[in-house]
């Protein structure tokens, strides 16, 4: 949306940008670039405490919905492959190469937004770029980010800072030039356009950031200094425009983002019709002069009719009004007996304006009659014999009959809901009227059942399309799609909403343009409105309201009148139809994907001594999930379980067996059971399901404190190991049956491994190729193919450029894990005997051991919580107890005993003396846990490390 030249930005942002750093005035110079941006901020404990206006709008998610949920699976992404940062076009950003963190996009790896960015962010250095996002409505939006890691007293927060980059690359960005921030629409470049936008940042420690005080959350003065102070030293938001133009960014607030307050404030404006008419009659008094009269009767009594201009007209839905003799959509045809009185008001005093005006067929005067006269009703509430019967002549016949025709051919292809409303509004734009728009529920959006409540004054709509004509005016005041406003029942599109009936205003008068203007954006359009015809029909189907379609007439153009509105209505119901069959099919699509989604995980996760990479690829393009599957599980001792399935067959069927599989391989896993035994565990579970499905699955266990992995496959492809050296092995693992089959025993295999190797576990849809033997997949896979220097997300995108093809119909999951291993200075294990004696052994241990590792910042934490666990265990533990520290990016505590039973967490009586050790693990340490091991179980505990050591 670019506003007008000569238009002023909101007053939310000019304050803001004027300030300086502390107290002194710091206005902004120069060019910068006014951009409408989302502002998130997720705490220290992954919540969302910030979800501000243009959030809601880019995303879809309602503030209220999106505040203190978990970030983490809000918004998924195509998630960007990190390298130098790369704009469509030769050029680079100045300084892009050597800023890490830069990315550029890459197909194919869905991830979760907010956990890529704090992925992004881990060294506390902040990171822009793009990356693509699924919105609320399941659109793919292509965004540019500017993530900014916040250090708090309470922790490590994060601000992501988002723009929808596709109006920006089309039309280029909004430019304000000065400290008055005069906005000017930006020319397009003869190279095509602003395609190369991309975000960067600005010098770090320059400019004052008191403009993005908006965008953080209400707090202390203090505290959003403190903030600032953090943004301006990691470097302001920027856009990059090309090698010698970077713009400074400021957020910009439209004016129709205050429509809902401004609006809500109005009240009821409209006068009443005695002192709309009496307002009339006193502003005419030349007119009384001159004996021209306002009441429609015999010329001598000023009066009041009934017929007076009072700008607005609430259409009945039991009927419409005959249409007008030139009408450029004639209504149907009515007889002088049941025609209803055009000029008789509407409960309220609301009545409808009438002109003889000779229209041509599209609602253009002509010239040479472009006079309007009020009609004035016969005494008694007679028509004049002109309109006792509107004519309906071939040529109004057929405009009505082709444009119902073509809504019913051009309306409703898809099954999209944004694509159906924009086909609305292109059918009506120019050949109805000059500008066309559908506000829709923003409940409908995304919820798959119908609001119970009707709509009311604080009812939400979300513009979801608009068109307008070019050559008719400039229409730029009007409000982007994905657009959130409210619209109470003083304005003609609130009425609308609420009554379910159509609204017409021939034409917009001055002294009611400030509420009109407040239903396109802001009262601040009076001017702009004013003088045009609105038409306000609402979209109704099955009895529920969904939206409503707005209208604009130009004053070129004969105003809207009654006929107009009754086709159009028929239009609109028309077109109800195909946006609630949209709607139906997106709920239903949006619930198969949730579930498919929840199937298959995201984010690898952060295990010490070992680094993940995974990739999936449908292969039905249809789905985004199939048979396979793919998990990398966490087991004490910082092992981790690497899991590869395939359930055979194709479709929602397998998909659903894959879930049930996957389920009872992670619960199985939790036991923490030799992988032979697993997968008999998994086999016999399947029998007991009744399932049909047979499944492949490779269950793989890296000890990186041993280095050692343990295998064991039940019928699946086996994985290929690359050695430091660069050579890769295929491991002979005993294939066995698959899962299912039954009565087969599986054999596991274990192998040393070294740091710097790779494995690699995939099915069968990455190396099987049609008319060829398996062999020549993995031949490819165990050639030179992986270089053990890449990273694993490298050796995915390696692996899958040069053997997966686009033409293969089958499900692909890949996983690479790097072995870093632990090194054994890292790691402390301690075996005490069973005696309340080893407590006190144990805290002196663990207090010497975090002395050695400079850690006596976490000792006397570490030690109380060490006592509670090592006395829990040692009173239940009949041979031995184990006490062991791991120290990698964090410090984990391990207490284990050979008792299978886990501890509980159980409420302690007020005077009790025991009862309190896990609650005091609960509050003290970051997570903890228990888990069964083959024999006995482990406690464990983690604890963040001081961030000087960290750093």
């Amino acid at each position: 949306m670019v506003d007008e030249p000569n238009s002023t930005p909101s007053t939310d942002v000019a304050p803001a940008a004027q300030g300086g750093a502390g107290d002194r005035d710091d206005p902004p110079s120069g060019v910068a670039a006014l951009l409408r941006l989302a502002a998130v901020l997720v705490d220290e404990d992954g919540r969302i405490v910030q979800w501000n206006r243009g959030a809601e709008e880019l995303f879809g998610h309602r503030a209220e919905v999106a505040h203190g949920r978990t970030a983490s699976g809000l918004l998924p992404a195509f998630e960007p492959r990190t390298g130098p940062h790369t704009l469509p076009g030769p050029a680079q950003p100045p300084g892009a190469a050597s800023r890490p963190g830069t990315v550029r996009q890459s197909a194919g790896r869905r991830c979760d937004a907010f956990d890529t960015l704090d992925d992004l962010t881990q060294l506390d250095t902040p990171w822009s770029g793009p990356m693509a996002v699924t919105d609320r409505e399941e659109r793919l939006r292509d965004i540019l980010w500017w993530a900014y890691p916040l250090i708090e007293p309470a922790g490590r927060s994060l601000l992501a800072l988002a723009v929808d980059a596709r109006p920006l690359r089309s039309a280029g960005p909004r430019i304000a030039l000065g400290s008055r921030l005069l906005p000017y629409a930006a020319t397009t470049t003869a190279q095509g356009g602003f395609h190369r936008l991309g975000a960067t940042f600005g010098p770090p420690g320059q400019g004052s950031g008191r403009a993005l005080a908006s965008l953080l959350p209400a707090g202390s003065p203090e505290r959003v200094r403190r903030l600032l102070t953090q943004l301006v030293r990691a470097g302001l938001p920027a856009l990059w425009v090309d090698a010698a133009t970077t713009l400074p960014v400021l957020p910009y607030e439209p004016p129709a983002a205050g429509t809902a307050r401004a609006a809500a404030g109005l009240g009821r404006r409209y006068p009443t019709a005695q002192q709309r008419a009496a307002r009339l009659g006193a502003g005419r008094p030349g007119e009384q002069a001159a004996g021209r009269r306002t009441d429609g009767s015999a010329t001598g009594t000023p009066g009041i009719a009934r017929g007076a201009v009072l700008g607005l007209r609430v259409l009945p839905s039991g009927g419409s009004g005959p249409a007008g003799p030139g009408g450029a959509l004639p209504g149907q045809r009515e007889s002088a007996a049941t025609a209803p009185d055009s000029s008789a008001g509407s409960e309220g005093g609301a009545t409808i304006e009438q002109a003889t005006v000779e229209p041509s067929a599209n609602g253009h005067r002509d010239r040479a009659t472009d006079t309007v006269t009020p009609t004035v009703p016969a005494p008694g509430g007679a028509r004049p014999a002109d309109q006792l019967v509107p004519i309906l002549t071939n040529g109004q016949a057929g405009e009505q009959l082709a444009l119902l025709a073509e809504v019913g051919g051009k309306v409703g292809t898809t099954l999209d809901l944004h694509a159906t409303a924009r086909e609305l509004c292109q059918v009506l734009v120019p050949r109805v009227a000059d500008f066309a728009c559908v506000d829709l529920l923003d409940g409908l959006i995304s919820d798959s059942e119908l609001p119970a409540a009707r709509p009311d004054d604080d009812t939400m709509l979300r513009r979801v399309a608009r068109t307008f004509n070019d050559a008719a005016g400039q229409w730029d005041h009007v409000l982007e799609e994905g657009a959130l406003l409210a619209m109470p029942r003083s304005t003609p599109p609130g009425m609308a909403l609420q009554l379910n009936q159509p609204v017409l205003v021939p034409v917009i008068s001055p002294d009611v343009a400030v509420d009109y203007a407040a239903s396109l954006g802001g009262a601040g359009l009076a001017s702009v409105v004013a003088g045009r015809s609105m038409l306000v029909v609402p979209l109704s189907a099955r009895g529920t309201v969904l939206g409503i379609l707005k209208l604009l007439r130009l004053s070129d153009r004969a105003p809207f009148d009654e006929g107009d509105a009754a086709t159009l209505k028929e239009l609109a119901a028309r077109a109800a139809l195909s946006l609630d069959n949209a709607r139906l099919h997106r709920a239903e699509s949006r619930v198969a994907t949730t579930l498919q989604r929840s199937m298959i995980p995201t984010r690898p996760p952060r295990i010490p001594g070992v680094q993940i990479a995974h990739r999936y690829l449908p292969g039905d393009p249809r789905a985004e999930v199939g048979g396979d599957w793919f998990d990398a599980i966490q087991l004490p001792g910082s092992r981790v379980a690497l899991v590869v399935g395939d359930v055979m067959g194709h479709g929602l069927h397998s998909a659903a067996a894959m879930g049930r599989f996957r389920t009872a391989m992670q619960t199985l896993a939790a036991l923490d059971l030799p992988p032979g035994q697993l997968l008999r565990h998994l086999d016999n579970l399947a029998h007991k399901l009744g399932d049909d499905h047979l499944a492949t699955c490779l269950y793989a266990v890296y000890d990186p404190i041993n280095r050692t992995c343990e295998l064991a496959s039940a019928g699946h492809v086996p994985p290929v190991l690359v050695h430091p050296d660069g050579t890769g092995e295929l491991l002979e693992i005993p294939a066995g049956a698959p899962i299912g089959v039954g009565g087969v025993p599986f054999v596991a295999k274990k192998i040393d491994v070294s740091d710097g190797s790779m494995l690699v576990l995939c099915t069968d849809g990455l190396v099987e190729v049609r008319g060829s033997d398996i062999g020549a997949g993995l031949a490819a896979l165990c050639g030179n193919l992986i270089d053990p220097k890449q990273t694993p997300e490298q050796a995915c995108d390696v692996v899958l450029e040069r053997l997966h093809s686009d033409d293969r119909k089958d499900d692909v999951a890949l996983l690479v894990a790097r072995f870093d291993g632990v090194a054994p200075t890292e790691v402390a294990t301690w075996d005490l005997t069973v005696d309340t004696a080893e407590v006190r052994r144990a805290r002196t241990l663990v207090r010497e051991q975090l002395a050695a590792w400079h850690l006596e910042a976490l000792s006397d934490t570490t030690e109380l919580l060490v006592s509670e666990l090592v006395t829990n265990a040692v009173r239940v533990a009949r041979d031995r107890v184990r006490l062991q520290l791991i120290r990698v990016d964090k410090l984990l505590v391990e207490v284990s005993d050979d008792n299978h039973n886990l501890p509980s967490l159980e409420p302690a009586e007020a005077l009790g003396e025991t009862g309190r050790g896990l609650h005091l693990v609960t509050k003290l340490a970051e997570r903890w846990g228990s888990a069964r091991k083959a024999v006995g179980k482990v406690v464990w505990f983690e604890l963040p490390l001081p961030r000087t050591v960290r750093d």
